[in-house]
């Protein structure tokens, strides 16, 4: 492998580490405000300023799939805290619910990107 390939090789792998950290953060956060929607209601927005800022991140660099993905889960999230809250049965029951699993398309789009850096 030459000098150049080597070079390439490694941003490539450093940027999908970037990226698989950034989509990380974003997915952990995203289920931690998800799962408090679910059976809380809030009058403010300052719970969503940190998957605000992380939406804004990856949007700096990543795919208009991966985009177009976070912002209908913030947007789920935001639903979620104006909608009725649920109970733990009534969460069991929806789970076969696609609504339930709102970060599906999100990792599969993150996925996806990430494969264009290297094999997973």
């Amino acid at each position: 492998m030459t000098q150049h390939s080597q070079a390439r090789a490694q941003r490539l792998a450093s940027e999908r580490e970037r990226r698989e950290a950034l989509f990380g953060r974003f997915l952990e956060e995203a289920a931690k405000l998800y799962a408090d929607a679910l059976q809380h209601k809030r009058d403010d927005t300052s719970a969503l300023i940190g998957i605000y800022a992380l939406t804004n991140r990856i949007r700096l660099t990543s795919s208009a799939r991966v985009v177009e993905s976070a912002d209908t889960v913030v947007r789920i999230i935001f639903d979620a805290y104006l909608a009725p809250n649920l109970t733990l049965e009534e969460i069991r029951m929806s789970w076969g619910d696609q609504n339930i699993d709102p970060l599906r398309d999100f990792s599969e789009a993150c996925r996806e990107e990430l494969e264009r850096f290297g094999k997973l």
